[in-house]
């Protein structure tokens, strides 16, 4: 039987189990198997794990059989549950260890610590935050970054604890630690800024604490109370993460990919970061999020719609962005009744009014003219996926592809702009699609004006339904639609896989019963295979 000074077996079984050699091999698993269910095992592998001579790929393996150990036998009801004396070691020895050099073992003794803390704290293990929150005030960087790693992982893993005890047990822990890593998080982060302005050199380890920082107050925030919008400390979380949205993008932008490619790519991180704080925060607290409709709106628009926001964006943060525009829009809680009364939520009220106040004729213009002129053009990298996978490109991504796909997310946003303001924008499209000039000749037309025509023909097809009314479909299809099918130049193909689209997006809208035949024998000759493969998927 095991004892808790059997570590050198353990480790020379562990050694053996990473070896190439099959005849070691086998024979090791077989025998860490049968220990799996042995008391002591685990403190075993865990003194194997923390000692830092031990080879990396040895200590790796020693960490895995712990984490699936907890995950097998840690509950008491468990058959052979870890002993609640071997509990206690194992408990105090995962929080003893702060200086691990390697990343990629700090980040699975974390993912331990967060396991164990999910069924234990705070009943059985009082001392873990007391603990953690002592190491983060420490003045070595490596412990503190350390210590906020395992931090984020243990709020990460009890925010998601759902029980009405269990969701107590958080708001608790958010009411006594908030304004503690709000604090730690306003010095990181204005260091950070700071160093960047005169010393890119030594700011690493600063925007890695800054951005655990930012991930523990985002479960905090948003978990850890019934309204933040009621909690100073909570709002002052909010309002920084929009004083600081431009200037991390401008960080982002001065540095280069070639000298700090990691650093730049924490950067994304930490932006892309601050939308899904915005993000929760508006899903599950929108009367807290009222008061920052408004500066959302603003940061939003100004970054994806104007000059503002050239040179500073990236295609993850622009889908974070436009989405968080289409939630505000769309949000039940921010729609008035039809007719008012006196049960309707004052906040609701106030919301609606910042809306309106906000998108006003020009800015919904504006935005409509941007999303199908520059964000619904095809690209560079789209035309070459249509060349070397045409079936890739011909399938669009449904379902929520919209939530991470910027081509997606831009057509939602369309249809949700135009939906909710349907007399602005109906005749704005209507003039624009009017100053689309009839193809007389494929070789007179540029390759920006089948871009363009591409465009607006995506728009017309999205918004189908709300056009219903204002389009002669029938006559646009005989005159216009036809003609362009039967354009045989080859680079015209962009147009005509368009047209079969937007055909088959208003075949069931608004087309008489009487076009039928002509619909059906134009579009069996897109069929011909010496036609474009993409325009044959699509007919």
């Amino acid at each position: 039987t095991m004892n808790p000074d059997n570590c050198v077996i353990v480790l020379e079984t562990l050694r053996k189990a990473t070896s190439q050699n099959a005849e070691q091999l086998k024979p090791a698993e077989q025998q860490l198997k049968c220990w799996e269910t042995e008391k002591w095992f685990y403190s075993a592998l865990l003194s194997v794990f923390s000692d830092h001579s031990v080879e990396v790929n040895v200590r790796w393996l020693a960490v895995l059989y712990i984490k699936n150990g907890i995950e097998r036998y840690w509950r008491k009801t468990a058959t052979n549950a870890i002993a609640e004396d071997e509990k206690k070691l194992l408990r105090q020895k995962m929080i003893s260890n702060f200086n691990e050099p390697v990343n990629q073992l700090a980040l699975q003794l974390a993912v331990l610590v967060s396991k164990v803390a999910r069924f234990d704290c705070p009943a059985e293990w009082p001392e873990l935050v007391p603990t953690l929150l002592q190491v983060v005030r420490s003045p070595e960087d490596l412990p503190q970054q350390r210590a906020l790693l395992v931090l984020h992982h243990v709020t990460k893993s009890l925010a998601s604890k759902r029980l009405a005890g269990d969701r107590r047990v958080f708001q608790e822990l958010a009411s006594n630690i908030f304004g503690f890593i709000l604090q730690l998080w306003t010095n990181q982060t204005e260091g950070f800024l700071g160093q960047m302005a005169s010393n890119q050199e030594s700011v690493g380890i600063l925007l890695e604490k800054s951005y655990l920082c930012l991930k523990v107050l985002r479960k905090l925030a948003v978990h850890g109370f019934k309204e933040p919008g009621r909690v100073p400390e909570a709002t002052m979380f909010l309002t920084l993460v929009f004083q600081w949205m431009k200037p991390m993008l401008q960080c982002r932008k001065s540095l280069r990919c070639s000298s700090h490619p990691q650093l730049r790519q924490i950067c994304e991180k930490y932006v892309v970061l601050f939308t899904k704080v915005l993000h929760d925060v508006l899903e599950l607290h929108p009367f807290s999020y009222v008061p920052f409709i408004k500066p959302s709106l603003e940061c939003a628009i100004s970054l994806c719609f104007t000059e503002a926001g050239e040179g500073l964006l990236f295609e993850r943060f622009i889908v974070q962005s436009l989405n968080l525009i289409k939630a505000i829009v769309s949000c039940a809680e921010y729609r008035p009744c039809k007719i008012p009364d006196d049960t309707q939520d004052p906040a609701t009220l106030e919301a609606a009014q910042v809306k309106m106040s906000f998108f006003t004729y020009s800015t919904v213009t504006e935005m409509c003219r941007r999303l199908v002129l520059h964000y619904f053009l095809l690209t560079e990298e789209e035309l070459a996926t249509w060349d070397n996978d045409p079936e890739g490109f011909a399938s669009d991504g449904g379902g929520e592809a919209w939530k991470f796909c910027l081509r997606q997310c831009t057509e939602v946003l369309f249809l949700t702009i135009f939906h909710e303001f349907r007399e602005t924008l109906a005749p704005l499209l209507l003039e624009m699609v009017q100053g689309i000039q009839p193809t007389v000749d494929a070789n007179s037309i540029s390759f920006q004006a089948m871009l363009n025509r591409d465009a607006v023909y995506t728009a017309v097809g999205l918004a189908a339904f709300d056009l219903h009314d204002d389009l002669d479909f029938d006559n646009w299809f005989l005159h216009v639609l036809i003609p362009e099918l039967k354009v045989s130049d080859p680079r015209y193909r962009i147009v005509r896989r368009r047209v079969a689209w937007l055909i088959g997006q208003w075949v069931g809208v608004k087309l008489s019963p009487e076009l039928r035949p002509v619909l059906y024998k134009t579009l069996v000759e897109c069929l011909d295979p010496s036609e474009d493969l993409v325009v044959r998927l699509t007919a």
